[in-house]
C-alpha cells in the first residue's frame, strides 16, 4: 500500500511541476526552454533535454537567476522543489 501512496504523490508532484513549467511560474519556463516531456518548445534559453540538469542546478537557477534568466522570488520553497525535481526528471525521459 505504501508504494501506491508514493506513486500517487509522485504523480501529483509531476503534474504540479509540469503546470509550473508550462504556465504557473511567471514568466513561464516554457517560453524560453524546450522540455519535450512537457510539450514545450522554447526559443531563447537552452533545451532542458540537452542540458539534463540535476535538481540542485535547476533550483539554483530558479532561486538566483542565471545569465539572462531572472530569479523567481514569487515561487514558494515547495514550488521550487517540485519544479526543480520535475525538470531534472523530465529532461531525462
Amino acid at each position: 500500500m505504501s508504494c501506491a501512496i508514493f506513486s500517487s504523490v509522485a504523480s501529483a508532484n509531476d503534474e504540479q511541476g509540469k503546470n509550473l513549467f508550462l504556465k504557473a511560474a511567471v514568466p513561464a519556463c516554457a517560453i524560453c526552454h524546450t522540455l519535450e516531456a512537457a510539450g514545450a518548445v522554447g526559443a531563447v534559453g537552452p533545451s532542458m533535454n540537452d542540458l539534463q540538469p540535476d535538481a540542485a542546478r535547476v533550483m539554483n537557477a530558479i532561486k538566483n537567476g542565471i545569465g539572462q534568466m531572472p530569479a523567481y522570488p514569487n515561487l514558494t520553497p515547495d514550488q521550487i522543489k517540485i519544479l526543480s525535481e520535475y525538470v531534472a526528471s523530465a529532461s531525462r525521459k
